[in-house]
């Protein structure tokens, strides 16, 4: 339940600050006084967008914050979802904005998000506007007035996530089809690229094993040159760097033993001689292997060819990359050779997550269907109530497409004159008449839903008189069913209803306009309502109605 109201710098608003009790509570003043403005106050708070026109004029940012106790267990656990505490039961939402146009918002002094902020208001508070009316040409607000009365929040949420699966199987089987279709038109081209690419038998690293090859063919003339000399260098039988090795080695080791300074030497002298054997070796065997073999060469540049018209074919950088594509290749084709069995395995998920779907809708059907007879009863007696007698008003279920909201449409059909035919309520309803049903289903929602709070602007357009009364007396009732009502009202048969009155009233000061907001005391109400009775100008007669419509309350 709404139990205060804070406003601050907030268009013509320099400050405001009231407080709400329980029950049925009126708000009037005359047009332009800025009631209008107390909305756009709330609705900023329950994450209406924001722009520079909100803050007043010549002020930095504007604060709108509302403070609710007795919040539900709905709502308290999803302010612990999103880790904000709720001490005492009590929630309070914040919105400040900056001159610039930038927005925060708070809930409990905790920085949240617009999406959160609306969220959660959802659950504290209804705002009926005029405009709501139009909801009346929309089948989908007609579904849901249903889907409220038949208590099919979780159906619906399960409803909404088989949907969602079989939405997603349908997309995933289209697409494997038009993969597959595709694939088969493209089957030759892939089958002839990998054919071609497999045919290779191309190994990674080769490329870069072949360039060397073919390098060293290219110059193998240099190559045996220079290991001929190097390995008559090494071995000539009397100037051969290892025939001289030997001597040296055996003069110095002829001395060790009458001359130990020379042992070191002849060892590192031997050692020398055993690699040198061993280089010379390496190189005899280099030079045996040297021969230039032509047809090795052609065969090396061939292959060498072959990799690189592939790599410019496929825009490959390498040998690697090639077998990359090859595999790619391969699993395009495995998919189509795969592809009836893929197709199959997709067609019976989808089968599965549509019958899970229509089961759902069925249900929702079967339950929309029986909450027919207790809209259509409870809806005609509270008109009856409202002035509207030998009323007849229809919810007409019909069946479409499967949807997001299931297999059913909803139409509300009404007639508020016997012997006219039923027809769509908002074609034949007069602007009082739709009030009166909007009224009618709102109070009827309100009881199924046990929303704490709901404001009502003006939803009176339209009626006055005796049917004015019998408004107010239903929104009276609904206050009084553990719910907070407010009423914005031009009607004086409303206002005499309420059991808090408050005005809207603008007041000028040093040049400056600004709107004021005050909870009237007993004797004021007189005044205000006669004053709504015969204008301006309070007639005796104008009190004397006045205080016999508050004695009514």
């Amino acid at each position: 339940m709404l139990t205060r109201l804070y406003i601050k710098n907030f268009a013509l608003i320099d400050e405001l600050d009231i407080t709400f009790g329980p029950g049925f509570s009126v708000i009037t003043g005359e047009t332009g006084a800025g009631k209008s403005i107390i909305l756009g106050a709330m609705s900023l708070l329950l994450g209406a967008r924001a722009d520079t026109k909100t803050v007043k004029e010549g002020e930095g940012k504007c604060i709108v914050e509302a403070a609710f106790d007795n919040i539900g267990d709905s709502l308290r656990n999803l302010l612990e979802i999103n880790e904000i505490d709720a001490p005492d039961e009590e929630c309070i939402i914040r919105r400040e904005v900056n001159a610039a146009g930038k927005s925060r918002a708070f809930i409990n002094d905790t920085p949240t998000g617009l999406a959160l902020l609306k969220d959660v208001g959802e659950q504290l508070i209804d705002i009926h506007s005029q405009h709501q009316n139009l909801l009346l040409k929309d089948n989908s607000f007609q579904l849901s007035v249903v889907d409220t009365i038949a208590g099919n929040r979780q159906l619906l949420v399960d409803y909404s996530a088989a949907y969602k699966a079989f939405c997603t199987a349908r997309q995933a089987l289209d697409a494997a089809r038009e993969n597959a279709e595709r694939s088969r038109r493209d089957a030759d081209f892939i089958r002839f690229q990998y054919d071609e690419l497999s045919a290779l038998e191309l190994q990674d690293g080769e490329q870069e094993r072949l360039e060397l090859q073919a390098s060293a063919m290219q110059h193998a003339e240099d190559i045996k040159r220079a290991l001929f000399d190097a390995d008559a260098h090494l071995n000539d039988e009397q100037t051969g760097i290892l025939t001289r090795l030997r001597r040296s080695q055996s003069a110095v080791a002829a001395i060790t033993p009458v001359f130990a300074q020379a042992g070191d030497a002849a060892a590192r002298l031997d050692t020398t001689l055993l690699e040198l054997k061993d280089i010379a070796a390496d190189i005899a065997a280099m030079l045996a292997a040297a021969d230039y073999d032509p047809a090795e060469s052609e065969r090396v540049a061939a292959r060498l060819d072959a990799i690189y018209t592939l790599e410019k074919k496929h825009r490959a950088s390498s040998v690697a990359a090639l077998i990359e594509i090859q595999n790619k290749y391969k699993a395009a084709l495995d998919a189509i050779d795969n592809s009836d069995t893929l197709l199959a395995g997709l067609e019976k998920s989808l089968a599965e997550a549509e019958s899970r779907c229509r089961k759902l809708a069925e249900k929702l059907s079967s339950q929309r269907q029986k909450a027919t007879t207790d809209i259509e009863r409870d809806t005609c007696a509270r008109l009856e109530m409202l002035g509207v007698p030998g009323v007849r008003f229809k919810v007409e279920i019909t069946r479409k497409e499967l949807g997001p909201d299931g297999q059913d449409r909803a139409e509300f059909l009404f007639s508020a004159n016997p012997g006219m035919p039923l027809r769509a309520v908002s074609d034949v309803a007069s602007g009082g008449e739709i009030s009166r049903v909007m009224l009618a289903l709102k109070a009827m929602l309100s009881g199924a839903v046990r929303l704490p709070t709901i404001i009502f602007d003006e939803i009176d357009a339209g009626v006055s008189g005796k049917v004015a009364e019998q408004m107010g007396i239903v929104m009276e009732q609904m206050g009084r069913a553990d719910r907070q009502v407010v009423s914005i009202t031009h009607l004086p048969q409303i206002a005499a209803r309420g059991a808090a009155h408050y005005k809207v009233f603008k007041e000028i000061a040093g040049g400056k306009t600004a709107t004021r907001m005050q909870r009237l005391t007993d004797s004021e109400r007189i005044g205000e309502i006669a004053q709504m009775l015969s204008g301006s100008s309070i007639s005796s007669a104008a009190v004397d109605n006045a205080k016999k419509l508050l004695q009514i309350t």
